[in-house]
Parts: C-alpha cells; sequence; structure tokens
C-alpha cells in the first residue's frame, strides 16, 4: 500500500531534514519518491542533496529551476507521478507558511483519494520559532496552512532544535509546548524527532507517550558547514 507523507511547518522548522531522512529510511524498504514542494524558501533545498538522493535510488522531483540563478520556481508536471506511479512510499516537503502550502491546493481531489491509512499530513514544530513559541501560534499556523493546503493536519512532529546546539532541553520545552497544543488543537504528537543520542536522554526523563508520539531518530544532512558548501553539485 502506498505511504505519502506531507511535511507542512513554519520556516525553519526543519521540514527539509525530516524529508530527508523518512525518504532514505523508506527507500531501504521500496520503491520512494521526494518532492520538493517548496517554491517559497530557496535557502535549504532537497535539489543541493540531489546526488546523495539519487545514489540511495530515490526520485527526487524539484521545483522547475531549482538552485540556479532563476528566482521565479514554478512547480513542474512530474508532481502528478506521486498519485500515478505505484511507489511505496511518497515524501512531500512543502513551503514554510500558508502562502507556501497553497502549493498543495491543486492536488486536493488527489489526497481526497487517499484512504486515512496512506497519508499522513503532519506539521513540523521547532518552539525555539518565534512563530511557532507557543500553543496559541502553533494553533493559528496550524489552521492557516491547514486552509491554504486544503489538507487536515493527522499530527504534529516534535522538532524542536537550536541546530548544533541542541540538547534534551529542546525536546522537553517541545513537548510541553505541543502538549498544550494537542489540547488546544485536538491534534495529536505523532512523532518526536531528533538526533539519535538526545532522544535516549529525552526519552529517559519519562515523559507521557500521548504527547511524545513515535520516535523518529535523524541523521543530519542539510548542514551549512563550509567544506559541504564549497563541495555541493560536485
Amino acid at each position: 500500500m502506498k505511504k505519502i507523507f506531507v511535511l507542512i511547518g513554519n520556516f525553519g522548522s526543519g521540514k527539509t531534514e525530516l524529508a530527508l531522512n523518512i525518504a532514505f529510511e523508506a527507500a531501504k524498504r521500496g520503491k520512494t519518491e521526494l518532492i520538493d514542494l517548496d517554491i517559497v524558501n530557496t535557502y535549504f533545498r532537497l535539489t543541493e542533496r540531489k546526488k546523495q538522493i539519487e545514489s540511495a535510488e530515490i526520485r527526487l522531483v524539484s521545483p522547475n529551476y531549482a538552485c540556479t540563478n532563476v528566482e521565479t520556481l514554478s512547480l513542474p508536471a512530474e508532481v502528478a507521478s506521486a498519485f500515478d506511479l505505484d511507489w511505496d512510499t511518497v515524501v512531500f516537503d512543502v513551503g514554510g507558511d500558508p502562502a507556501g502550502a497553497t502549493a498543495l491546493g491543486r492536488y486536493h481531489d488527489d489526497f481526497a483519494a487517499l484512504s486515512p491509512e496512506q497519508l499522513e499530513v503532519l506539521c513540523v514544530v521547532n518552539v525555539r520559532r518565534p512563530m511557532a513559541g507557543t500553543p496559541e501560534k502553533i494553533a493559528s499556523l496550524c489552521s492557516d496552512m491547514e486552509r491554504s493546503a486544503r489538507l487536515k493536519v493527522t499530527g504534529f512532529v516534535n522538532n524542536t532544535n537550536l541546530s548544533y546546539a541542541t540538547t534534551e532541553a529542546e525536546l522537553r520545552d517541545g513537548y510541553e509546548t505541543l502538549r498544550a497544543a494537542s489540547e488546544l488543537t485536538g491534534i495529536p504528537v505523532a512523532y518526536t524527532s531528533g538526533k539519535r543520542e538526545i532522544l535516549e536522554k529525552f526519552t529517559a526523563e519519562g515523559h507521557d507517550e500521548r504527547y511524545v508520539g513515535k520516535l523518529l531518530p535523524i541523521d543530519i544532512y542539510m548542514h551549512r558547514d563550509w567544506e559541504t558548501f564549497t563541495h555541493l553539485g560536485q
């Protein structure tokens, strides 16, 4: 059965990193497609990791003109392959605000044809970002993106981090904020993500599993160290 993950969330929430990790893990088990549907933010792009993605036998679909000097991006026709072809897993990385989520709206009928078991629409949250710092802000942002995307969010992802300075304290604060956001919105916390060693420390604290969800260990691919940056595309 085909499984589709749609990742939405505000800028800096870590959607692109999670999209890569989910796709790499899925590719170990079956045919996987990764779709960059972000036509708003050009800072972190899946296309920057094109060779690494394709070496894992993952099909990457990117906006037209991604990683070029052309400022205006558009959606390629190949996005329809997510619904038309026989994939085991498809991962959508969507623009980081309600305007970016609008790109999903044109595929409303395709998503509506999927069963609930086939589709997860995940709002990725990093409470260290100003737009997601309180339960009320998260609820408002989530509602706006749902309206723009014409899709209902099925779960939150606690991806609270401070990049290389992340500790278990970030996940702990994300847990508390998302617990309140979940109670406010009725949206469950589906996943808690982070580097393995941080997840281990966080889970050892004994939090309520209802607001932790499944653990999603991640590796860091979208880093901005100088050596990696100078070798992009080589």
